[in-house]
């Protein structure tokens, strides 16, 4: 089980590195335009191949979980996944998390207990 956990882990922050590269290469993308000089910006962005990159890991390392855990496990965990997330809105974007999302995180990781165990 520890090792399900710190592939879930790994797994759920791939995901959702890939997530936040993606947000910030959007953003730097600027106004969409059928036009190269907007391709040529987005194919020349690191950020937008490093979620491109992180989003691969998360998957290969998905498939290894899914071929060696049960899914009514192993699925569930991936929830984590919304905690990690809403740290990164915090404190990668810098925005104001209410205090019921906070609640909801916790409420999350309740939930991810009781599956592991």
């Amino acid at each position: 089980m520890p090792r399900l956990i710190l592939l879930v882990m790994l797994q759920s922050v791939l995901l959702v590195a890939a997530q936040t590269f993606l947000k910030i290469s959007v953003e730097l993308f600027g106004k969409f335009a059928w036009a190269w000089s907007f391709f040529k910006t987005v194919f020349t962005t690191w950020q937008f191949a490093a979620s491109g990159v992180c989003a691969l890991t998360a998957m290969i390392v998905w498939m290894y979980v899914l071929k060696h855990y049960q899914f009514s496990v192993a699925y569930p965990m991936l929830s984590i996944s919304y905690v990690i997330g809403l740290l990164a809105a915090f404190f990668v974007f810098h925005e104001a998390v209410p205090l019921t999302r906070w609640i909801g995180v916790i409420i999350i990781m309740v939930g991810v207990y009781f599956v592991v165990k």
